[in-house]
């Protein structure tokens, strides 16, 4: 699956993660595939499944919070 990196980077700048998110930034395409870049992702704490759910929309309750907010600034 394809992740906009703006997605990637909203999420650990979220947590707090602004090294990560500084590092992610450098290392990512703009478009990452989760498959291909699992492992930097996993590098930078974050986990493939979570990711796939916010942007597909997948799963759940609700209880976004924040992760709605940014899906909704990226147009997701």
């Amino acid at each position: 699956m394809q992740i906009p990196k703006d997605l990637i980077l909203q999420v650990l700048q979220q947590r707090g993660q602004t090294t990560e998110a500084a590092q992610a930034d450098q290392e990512l395409p703009g478009q990452v595939d989760t498959e291909q870049h699992g492992d930097l992702l996993s590098r930078f704490g974050l986990d493939v499944g979570d990711l796939m759910r916010m942007v597909g929309g997948g799963g759940g309750g609700g209880g976004g919070g924040a992760l709605d907010g940014i899906k909704g600034k990226l147009g997701l």
